[in-house]
């Protein structure tokens, strides 16, 4: 059920159509696709509707595609079907929310922890997700637990994880089915998808089919590769026209006896046997269905020139133009990248780069342990609703004294009156969220020892190292992710007391002797 939907593997050589078609197996194009109308062999016209526009581009797909990128009969579908649900029974992975729906018996809560575990799988790795799926479901077991939950307690839970609005949605989605359905979760992967906020097409198809048996296909990055491989599809999988196709394709295999095993069991085998780099073809169920296979095997022979124009494999021969879901002629097949050519990676534009200056502000030990300022993001954009350092964005070209300014004016806005000559430059943290790679410039600035305890306003609070590590931070703060690392802007050999106190805060595993701000400033 893993959903990592990541960008495939490497694609550093360019496809070519076979250059060869004597002697290979040429698939008729089957009539009902070819004919698009009777009278002028043209696209009928459709009105500009939605439904109108989604007909014309079937009708336009249908007329450009061979049948080798099809499932050609019944038979076909039924040894796909057998062969993967097979190896699903046998192979599949242990893992807790498998567990939780396989001994549950009431609907409502099967699709709660299903719903849970697919919005928790979305651009995260399963080895990630186990621990907090558990938290999660020990802490609310049922949509009415969630329900009565508070956003402050689902940020605190979800920290780390990532794309934190996905937690969000899913406690005003728990809200919704109890207030306005009285706790009974819609049936249906149209209803899901039309009423559960942040729900699209395939979770929903993943939560009908798991929880309530609807056979209705299944389409994410895995099935994405799988699919692609199985029917040599090279054309890019995230238009419009392929990706309709990959979603007939889905529909056309779940097995409508078990929806909810097949579409997993799909997901499975691109996650662990048919993966975007270093596939083990040699341990896929469905490897004599694979049409990439097929199309290495022929490029290996030809290139081999042993059996010249003798290769008695199928390959796409459409009837008129270019097939829509092969690659264009003027990409090369790459020989070294065998079945991951497929499927074709998708051009992506960098993040953009943002900086902001962020202070840790640590109050003295006048209660105790020391106590640093957190302040909370706004409710909507980017990391909507969670807890940080007090900052401010600048210009990644600004001088110092610049962001400085800015960043005490920011403090003054939360604390009052504050001496800037305290105010240390610890270095700089960069992370990269999924559209923006944020570089944090982090200053640390001690309170004197007898300064007075300072009353925050709202939407600020003062905490303790540990009580830090447990709140609603972002993993951006934390710096727990193996994505994020720690630059400084000088090259010491050993790390400067400010760096060590930058250290202690992101890294919770730092000794509990470490420098304070106040030691490093003396």
């Amino acid at each position: 059920m893993k959903k990592p939907r990541a960008a495939v593997g490497n694609r550093s050589g360019r496809r070519k159509q076979a250059s060869s078609q004597e002697g290979k197996k040429k698939c008729a194009f089957s009539s009902s696709q070819s004919k698009l109308s009777a009278s002028s062999g043209t696209i009928p016209e459709f009105s500009e509707t939605p439904a109108g526009l989604a007909r014309q581009q079937k009708a336009l797909l249908q007329a450009s595609v061979s049948p080798y990128h099809l499932f050609r009969d019944v038979a076909e579908v039924t040894a796909f079907q057998e062969s993967l649900l097979g190896w699903y029974d046998r192979k599949k992975r242990d893992l807790p929310w498998r567990r939780l729906v396989e001994g549950e018996v009431d609907l409502d809560r099967r699709a709660y922890a299903v719903w849970v575990s697919e919005v928790m799988l979305q651009q995260t790795q399963v080895a990630t997700v186990i621990n907090y799926y558990t938290r999660w479901m020990q802490k609310w077991p049922t949509l009415q637990d969630l329900a009565s939950a508070s956003l402050e307690e689902v940020n605190q839970l979800w920290a780390g994880l990532g794309y934190y609005s996905r937690g969000r949605w899913l406690q005003e989605g728990a809200r919704k089915v109890v207030e306005e359905l009285g706790g009974h979760m819609p049936r249906t992967a149209e209803t899901l998808q039309r009423f559960l906020p942040g729900v699209g097409r395939y979770t929903a198809g993943a939560i009908a089919s798991i929880a309530f048996g609807q056979a209705t296909g299944v389409v994410d990055g895995n099935v994405i590769r799988v699919l692609c491989r199985v029917r040599a599809i090279g054309a890019e999988p995230s238009s419009s026209l392929v990706s309709q196709h990959l979603w007939s394709l889905a529909q056309q295999l779940v097995d409508p006896a078990r929806p909810g095993d097949f579409n997993q069991a799909a997901m499975e085998l691109g996650a662990i046997v048919c993966t975007p780099q270093r596939p083990l073809c040699s341990h896929c169920p469905v490897q004599n269905l694979c049409r990439a296979r097929q199309r290495v095997e022929r490029e290996q022979l030809s290139a081999s020139q042993s059996l010249p124009g003798s290769c008695d494999l199928e390959e796409c021969a459409p009837s008129t133009g270019q097939c829509l879901l092969c690659a264009p002629p003027t990409e090369l097949w790459d020989q070294t990248l065998g079945v991951t050519n497929f499927p074709r990676k998708a051009s992506r534009k960098p993040p953009r780069e943002e900086c902001s200056a962020i202070c840790v502000l640590e109050q003295p030990k006048a209660l105790g342990d020391a106590r640093i300022l957190l302040v909370q993001r706004p409710n909507s954009g980017l990391l909507a609703g969670l807890w940080e350092f007090p900052s401010v964005n600048v210009n990644a070209e600004a001088s110092g004294q610049h962001q400085r300014e800015a960043l005490l004016q920011e403090l003054q806005s939360w604390v009052g009156s504050l001496p800037d000559t305290r105010l240390q430059h610890l270095g700089q943290v960069v992370h990269t969220f999924s559209h923006i790679k944020m570089t944090y410039q982090v200053y640390g600035l001690a309170l004197e020892e007898n300064t007075p305890v300072t009353i925050v306003p709202p939407g600020a609070r003062w905490l303790t190292r540990e009580d830090f590590h447990t709140a609603a931070v972002s993993t951006a703060m934390k710096k727990g992710s193996k994505r994020s690392q720690v630059a400084t802007l000088s090259k010491w050999k050993k790390p400067s007391p400010g760096q060590q106190v930058l250290e202690s805060f992101f890294r919770p595993q730092v000794p509990t002797d470490a420098p304070s701000l106040n030691s490093a400033a003396q």
